[in-house]
């Protein structure tokens, strides 16, 4: 028995340093696009930044104010919130009335026709939009002034249907629970689209950042097509590469701010994504505990401990940690450059073995828990909505 906990954990350390050589391989041709980016830095084709609100989030202002300062020559920005008193959308205002020679519109989704609500918002800016290139953005996003001119330069190629970007997490002044979740960002999150991009090519977008065009839009179906589903990034992109367009990683990368400080709401929303991975790409996902390390290498450890090889034992621990902290060093320094390199080197080992334990948690329901109400997750992705739970004891027990 000893020896087969040994021979696992074996297995599991080399075929997470397979995946970590596939994440240098990934990080090594993210850099060369980086530095020879054939890409049209002219392209200046009228944007429409669509971004939705859901009431006021620490430091909102900070983060809406960075998209009124893009160095881009045309541009409009469309907040949408589901009340006209909703506090992200006041915020919205006030920030918007500092920069008036950009075009602003506020918009009111009123009551959500969809069970994922952000997509009424979305159909209502869509509606309104005066162009035909979209960029949805998080509320919890902040950018640097080139971002339009970055995200859109793709678009150059008229086969490119959707562009995204890469996101370094953000917990400059968290807790140590938001710091490991913004290491998980910036390096675990990094690291499987990375791997994605260079396999098979990109067939989705990720949050934060999902730049569209309308016509590819339509011919999906429109936003509509999102309502039903948790993961509405997944969803987005995977449909535009269905349809036979070019999904593209962006070389920028932006700031995800991270809002959960914590540890009960770190370990739900983790929690929770997981799940809506494991729901919208089942095989990939559980595929993917064999790219942790640290877990294997404390079976490892125990197994050849109990064995009576403790140089062996500490050797293959020690190994586990050193991979994931060179992991951890080359993505963040070359690709998301990191600016708390150090912190996050030091950090990820723990990140690495809290990953695993998501993902093991991410099989014990099918339940999340979703701005106060319970939704049942389906196959592909899709959520119905649990009526009869509420936020008692079932609901919180569900996540």
């Amino acid at each position: 028995m000893l020896k087969a906990l040994l021979g696992l954990g074996l297995f599991g350390l080399l075929t997470s340093s397979v995946f970590t050589g596939l994440v240098i391989a990934g990080a090594i041709r993210f850099i060369r696009r980086k530095r020879h980016r054939a890409e049209s830095q002219t392209f200046q084709q009228p944007v429409s930044l669509l971004k939705p609100l859901h009431g006021a989030e620490p430091n909102l202002d900070i983060h809406l104010e960075s998209f009124f300062l893009q160095d881009y020559p045309s541009y409009e920005i469309l907040f949408c919130a589901r009340s006209a008193t909703d506090t992200g959308l006041a915020i919205a205002r006030q920030v918007a009335s500092r920069y008036p020679q950009i075009p602003v519109q506020f918009l009111i989704a009123e009551e959500p026709v969809y069970i994922n609500a952000k997509v009424s918002s979305l159909e209502r800016m869509a509606a309104a939009a005066r162009h035909d290139l979209f960029i949805i953005s998080d509320s919890d996003v902040r950018v640097t002034p080139d971002y339009i001119r970055s995200v859109v330069a793709p678009f150059a190629d008229a086969n490119v249907g959707a562009v995204t970007c890469l996101y370094r997490g953000v917990a400059d002044k968290g807790t140590i629970w938001s710091k490991l979740e913004a290491a998980g960002m910036s390096i675990e999150m990094t690291s499987g689209v990375l791997v994605a991009d260079m396999m098979e090519g990109m067939q989705f977008t990720l949050g934060p950042t999902m730049a569209v065009r309308r016509p590819c839009v339509d011919e999906i179906g429109g936003f509509r097509i999102l309502g039903p589903y948790c993961a509405d990034d997944f969803v987005l992109g995977n449909q535009i590469a269905a349809h036979g367009h070019t999904v593209v990683l962006s070389t920028h990368v932006i700031d995800h701010v991270i809002l959960n400080l914590s540890f009960t709401a770190s370990q739900k929303h983790q929690i929770r994504w997981m799940k809506s991975t494991r729901f919208s790409r089942p095989k990939g996902h559980f595929g993917t505990a064999l790219t942790f390390s640290v877990p294997f290498g404390l079976l490892s450890f125990v197994a050849a401990l109990a064995l009576h090889h403790p140089f062996l034992a500490s050797a293959l621990l020690l190994y586990s940690l050193v991979i994931r902290m060179l992991l951890a060093a080359i993505v963040g320094a070359s690709v998301v450059e990191e600016r708390h390199l150090l912190r996050t080197i030091l950090l990820y080992p723990l990140r690495d073995f809290l990953g695993f334990c998501y993902w093991m948690a991410s099989y014990g329901s099918n339940k999340i828990l979703w701005r106060g109400e319970v939704y049942r997750l389906m196959p592909g992705g899709l959520m119905h909505a649990i009526a009869e739970e509420r936020r008692g004891g079932s609901a919180v027990s569900a996540i």
